[in-house]
Formats: C-alpha cells, sequence, structure tokens
C-alpha cells in the first residue's frame, strides 16, 4: 500500500483523554515525522497537530482512534504526494 503525506490536528477539550491520546500518538510512532502541542491555557484546551508519513488506512485509523476520545476533535488534511 502506497504511503500519503498528510497533517493530523487534534484539539483536546477533556484533560482526561491526554494520557490515552499520547498511548494512541507512541502506538503510530513510526509513521510520525513530527508534532507541536500548544497547550492553550486561557481556554483550558490543547491543540495538537501531528505529521505523517503512512498508509492511508493507517492515518485513518488513527484518526478514527482519536476521534473516540472522550472531549477531543480531530482532522486531517492530505498532500497530494504519494508514492
Amino acid at each position: 500500500m502506497e504511503n500519503r503525506v498528510a497533517v493530523m490536528s487534534i484539539i483536546v477539550e477533556n484533560p482526561e483523554s491526554v494520557e490515552p491520546l499520547n498511548e494512541l500518538l507512541h502506538e503510530s510512532r513510526e509513521y510520525i515525522i513530527g508534532r507541536m502541542g500548544i497547550p492553550y491555557r486561557a481556554r483550558n484546551i490543547s491543540i495538537i497537530s501531528i505529521a505523517l508519513d503512512a498508509p492511508q488506512d493507517a492515518i485513518s485509523t488513527l484518526a478514527g482512534r482519536v476521534g473516540n476520545l472522550n472531549g477531543v476533535s480531530v482532522k486531517t488534511a492530505y498532500s497530494s504526494i504519494h508514492d
């Protein structure tokens, strides 16, 4: 299966979901190019962006699992570049 380059944008509104989110990202570490997390204390949320190079199925699966966490929103943008 061909790899895709994508960026996943995550907003965490429930602090209790941070640990399970980090576990999911750790499980997908082989696909993660880089990540940036911004704690937005004024609104009590975290904003995270994840750059990925992975098979589309792996990206979709990760996005689905992240989106199922309580108080977590996720959107993914794909590059037109792929293998």
